[in-house]
């Protein structure tokens, strides 16, 4: 899976999440902090992202993911 499809489904997924963020600010160098995401609602996006593309990520690699480009790198080393 593309690392573009992957971050489509990160924006698609905090829309549903956070539904007032305005998409033009989920950048791939944004935070989801930064977007205005609690701890509950990062992991409800993280859940979802790994939940469409079926996949399972230890929650331990997710310290390494400080931004939306480090997620989207991580989820795309689980990709088969």
């Amino acid at each position: 899976m593309e690392q573009n499809d992957i971050f489509a489904m990160v924006r698609g997924n905090l829309s549903t999440v956070i539904p007032e963020l305005d998409a033009d600010e989920i950048t791939m160098d944004a935070t989801l902090t930064d977007l205005g995401c609690n701890s509950i609602d990062r992991a409800e996006v993280v859940t979802m992202t790994m939940s469409d593309m079926g996949i399972h990520v230890p929650v331990m690699e997710f310290q390494e993911a400080g931004d939306i480009r480090s997620l989207v790198r991580l989820l795309a080393r689980h990709t088969a």
